[in-house]
Order: structure tokens, then C-alpha cells, then sequence
């Protein structure tokens, strides 16, 4: 028995030490220490940052359309050709054989400005031998020369590369927008979820003072049946109050318990890290008093909010491209010119190269080219389109500007009930608090009756959820308002810098 008895120490012991292996680590976080977390190490967050490097390298890429392209090639030729007869003359021609050589390179491209320019140069040398006597022959020849083409009308303002640039830096500041939109989106997702994290603790504590209170009025009325001073029928009353509370306690464990699993979600990109963490925020949900100007916050809503900015630079996208195709309903009326030095002579490469060096042979031209396209029916198209386009945005930034107003009239009406909603349920909760303590002892001086107290007891704990349900919704209608407005970050001091 005594081996047992030690063996049954020992066997105890290694269960309370693995039951405390096994308890969560609670860490107590500010709304503060969630939303540092968040930024660094949300999902969402991670994701949405790589839209502004993206936009930036599609606007490198349009730069392209600047990039030089230079072409170099070399070739040797061999021909050889018969003889033939001249019935004119009555003599025979002879054959030739002849080798050639020729280099020749060319860069060519575009400027800011639209004009085209290409730069040349080819040389080649061809030797062999002809006539009768199969006499040899070497020369050479070769040039070097610049062309440019200078649009007037279509392509003169804008072009496509000058219109894809345009685009692209417009889409970059679009995308710092959608990066600042997801921030705020993410940081307003966490607040609200950290205070609905407190609303479910007290909740629990809430449903943990009704369980504490119905165990008691059982306790109380098992010792008064027993006594005969109470019927059983009350016992079996309280009982199931009992264990309605019991239920209660259990639903509102589980709600926390998934709010907890939200919150994780949120701060971190390394769930199984925080897997066996209890969560427990610092905070508290209070009720400050805050004034509400409906003008200050439209303003602040019509001039900060990112999706009402995008809209706005779609609007100004929209132009660019009218700009383009309206551009493009002009005919083609180009500047063109040409100018070189072009060489030959009875010899290898050098002299050739010489006579290019020094300009002896210059050449060049100058003049105009117009195309006109009959009827232009595509550019007239598109530019009609484009039109339509514009007209359609300014409408949808309308239906915005007049959405943004109404959601920031609802969330200070919201702000504003639910601050008076927190002072009528912390009034309503003192007075059921009393109410209860009074039927109390008017139940242990045979004055009340067991159902009559447990329905104060069921009216304490509504009033108790209410004072806290407002107050979480007081906070969260703060939240949601300056969401509203564009505020933010400026509100929680979080300052946002794009690289």
C-alpha cells in the first residue's frame, strides 16, 4: 500500500507538471503592440507592398521607348560570272571574278520630343579581276550620314511612348494610393478586432458573475427546501437557470476563443508561432467624450481618402489618353532631312575612310512628307470612345464624393447613439445590480419568490453585456469614421513612407 501510495504521488505530480507544459502563454498586448505587429508582419500588408515596386518598374519599362537600338553587320560576297558574245560588236566579253567585303552599322531612336533620328555607316571593298587579260582590280567605297524625321501634327505633343510614360507615373502614384488604402484598411481590421478581443473577455466575465450568481441561489434554495421552507418546484427553477448560465458561459469561451484566433491572424505571418498563446489585451474599453463637426469631416473625407484620390487619378489618366487620341486624328506632316559624307576610290579601306573623315564628297536633303488617312475612321473612333469614357468617371467620382458623405453622416450619427447608449446601459446595470440585491433579501426574508429574482438576475446580466456592447460599439464607430474620413493614421500617429 505504501508503494501505491508513492506511485499514485508520483503519477500526480507528472500530470500537474504536464497540464502546466501544456498551458497556454498568455501575453498581454496594447492596441498599440497589434498594430506594430500587423504592420510588419500582416499577410495582407506584404502583399499589397509589392504593388508600388511593380508600378515603378512598369514605368522603367516605359522609358524603353528612349532606348537607342544600334545594329552592326559584315558580310563577304564571292561571284564569278562567264563570258558571253556581243553579236553588236562581234567580240567576246570576258568573265569576271570578284570578291566583295562590306561592314556596316547603324543607331538609330527617339527622343522626349518625338523626333527620329538614325545614324549610319557602311564601307565595303570589292577586288578581283575582268576583261581579257583578266586585268585585277580593288576599290572601295563607303558613306556615313544622319536622318531625321521631326513630326508637326500627329505625334507632335504626345506620342505612344510619351503617353505610356505618362501613364505609369500616374499609375505609380496610384498604387501608393492602394498601398495607403490597404494600410488603413488593415489597421482599422485590427482595432475593431481588438476591441471586440476585450468585448469578449468581459463578456465571459459577465457570463462568469451570472453562473457565480445562479450557483448561489441554488446553494440558497437547497438549504431552504431542505429546511421546508421553500418548495422543490423553486429548487428545480433555480437549477435550470443553473445550467442555461452554464451554457452561456460556454458560448461566450468559444467567441473568445475565435476572436483570439482573428487577432493572430492579423499580426502575424507565422501562425503556428502563436498557436498556444494566450492572447490578453491591455486595454480597456473606455468612453471618452469627442465633438463631432459634420463640415470637418466631410472636408477631411472629399480631400484625403485614398479611393476618392484613385478615382480622381483615373480621371486625370482619362485625359492623357484624349490628349493621345485626339492627337491622333491629325495627318502625318514630318520634317525630314538627311545629311553625310559618302567616298570611293581605287583602293583598300583607308582611302575611303579618309575622304569620309574629311568630307570631301558631303551630301544631304531636306523636305516634308504629309499622310492624310481617308476617313481615319479608327482614330475617330477611339477618341469619340475615349470621350465617353471621361463623362462615365466623373459621374462614378460623383456617386463617390456623395457616397463618402453619406457613410461619414452615418458614422457620427452611429458615434454619437452609441456614446448615449453606454451612459443609459451603465445606468441600467446599476439600477438591475440594486434591483437584484433588494429581491435578494426580500427572497431570504420570505417576501419574493425564486422565478422573481431569477429574472433580475437574467436582467442584470443583459444589462451587464449591454454596457459593454455599447461601449465596444462607441469605440469601434470611432474607428470606423476615421476610416471614413481619410484619418487614420494621422489619429493612430502612424506615418506611411513609399520607397
Amino acid at each position: 500500500m505504501k508503494w501505491i501510495g508513492i506511485f499514485l504521488v508520483l503519477a500526480g505530480t507528472s500530470v500537474a507538471a504536464l497540464a502546466q507544459t501544456n498551458a497556454p502563454e498568455v501575453r498581454k498586448l496594447s492596441l498599440e503592440d497589434c498594430l506594430q505587429s500587423a504592420l510588419r508582419k500582416n499577410l495582407d500588408l506584404q502583399i499589397a507592398r509589392y504593388i508600388p515596386s511593380l508600378a515603378l518598374s512598369d514605368l522603367r519599362a516605359a522609358y524603353a521607348g528612349y532606348d537607342p537600338s544600334f545594329t552592326i553587320a559584315g558580310a563577304h560576297n564571292y561571284n564569278m560570272t562567264p563570258g558571253s558574245f556581243n553579236p553588236q560588236f562581234g567580240v567576246l566579253q570576258a568573265g569576271t571574278t570578284a570578291d566583295a567585303n562590306s561592314f556596316n552599322s547603324s543607331l538609330g531612336g527617339l527622343t522626349p520630343w518625338g523626333l527620329n533620328y538614325g545614324l549610319s555607316g557602311n564601307i565595303s571593298e570589292s577586288y578581283g579581276s575582268a576583261g581579257p587579260d583578266q586585268m585585277p582590280f580593288d576599290q572601295s567605297r563607303g558613306d556615313a550620314g544622319i536622318t531625321l524625321s521631326q513630326p508637326l501634327l500627329k505625334n507632335f505633343w504626345i506620342d505612344q511612348t510619351r503617353l505610356n510614360i505618362r501613364v505609369a507615373k500616374n499609375r505609380v502614384k496610384y498604387s501608393e494610393l492602394t498601398l495607403k488604402l490597404q494600410i488603413m484598411q488593415t489597421v482599422t481590421t485590427v482595432e475593431i478586432a481588438y476591441y471586440d478581443l476585450i468585448y469578449d473577455r468581459e463578456y465571459v466575465t459577465v457570463q462568469q458573475k451570472a453562473v457565480e450568481l445562479a450557483t448561489q441561489l441554488v446553494v440558497e434554495n437547497r438549504k431552504r427546501v431542505e429546511v421546508g421552507a421553500l418548495a422543490p418546484l423553486d429548487q428545480q427553477q433555480a437549477e435550470a437557470q443553473a445550467a442555461s448560465t452554464d451554457a452561456a458561459l460556454i458560448a461566450a469561451k468559444s467567441a473568445l476563443a475565435i476572436q483570439e484566433h482573428l487577432v493572430k491572424q492579423l499580426m502575424t505571418d507565422q501562425y503556428s508561432q502563436w498557436a498556444n498563446v494566450s492572447v490578453e489585451p491591455s486595454g480597456t474599453l473606455a468612453a471618452p467624450r469627442q465633438s463631432f463637426s459634420l463640415q470637418d469631416s466631410w472636408s477631411k473625407g472629399l480631400s484625403q481618402r485614398p479611393d476618392l484620390l484613385q478615382a480622381k487619378l483615373d480621371i486625370e489618366k482619362q485625359g492623357v489618353t484624349i490628349k493621345y487620341n485626339h492627337n491622333q486624328l491629325f495627318p502625318e506632316l514630318d520634317l525630314v532631312g538627311t545629311y553625310g559624307h559618302t567616298a570611293a576610290g581605287f583602293s583598300e579601306y583607308n582611302q575611303s575612310l579618309g575622304q569620309i573623315q574629311d568630307g570631301t564628297f558631303p551630301y544631304y536633303s531636306y523636305g516634308g512628307k504629309l499622310t492624310f488617312p481617308i476617313g481615319n475612321t479608327g482614330a475617330r473612333a477611339a477618341y469619340k470612345s475615349s470621350k465617353l469614357v471621361m463623362e462615365q468617371l466623373l459621374l462614378t467620382l460623383k456617386k463617390l464624393e456623395q457616397t463618402i458623405m453619406v457613410q461619414i453622416d452615418n458614422d457620427i450619427k452611429q458615434a454619437e447613439s452609441s456614446f448615449q447608449q453606454v451612459a443609459a446601459t451603465r445606468t441600467a446595470r446599476e439600477y438591475a445590480a440594486a434591483a437584484l440585491d433588494a429581491e435578494q433579501k426580500k427572497l431570504e426574508s420570505g417576501k419574493s419568490t425564486t422565478y422573481t429574482v431569477l429574472q433580475i438576475q437574467r436582467d442584470l446580466t443583459t444589462a451587464r453585456g449591454n454596457e459593454i456592447q455599447a461601449l465596444d460599439s462607441y469605440n469601434k464607430a470611432l474607428s470606423q469614421l476615421s476610416l471614413d474620413e481619410g484619418s487614420t493614421l494621422e489619429r493612430l500617429g502612424i506615418n506611411l513612407e513609399v520607397k
